[in-house]
């Protein structure tokens, strides 16, 4: 099981740790990771990461992570397998 994200500081991973047993709150200042994800045992796994910072008037997205949903089809011709380009 992955957190929901961490504090971020002089070390990469810090207190607070964003997970559903947290008790800490949140304060204006703070700068933390925000990585939802999924993992499919023996298949694959797929992690988005947003930096945030916490401003007075709520929460700043620092990170310009795209939105857009892109679906792969996988193709193994025999001889290796291949993508489609975007």
């Amino acid at each position: 099981m992955h957190r929901t994200g961490h504090g971020m500081g002089i070390d990469g991973h810090e207190p607070p740790y964003i997970t559903a047993t947290s008790e800490t709150a949140l304060e204006e200042g703070m700068v933390f990771s925000i990585e939802p994800g999924i993992y499919l045992p023996c298949r694959f796994g797929i992690r988005l990461e947003d930096i945030v910072i916490l401003r007075e008037d709520g929460p700043e997205i620092l990170s310009a992570l795209p939105r857009t949903v892109h679906i792969v089809q996988v193709l193994n011709d025999g001889a290796g397998i291949t993508a489609p380009d975007f």
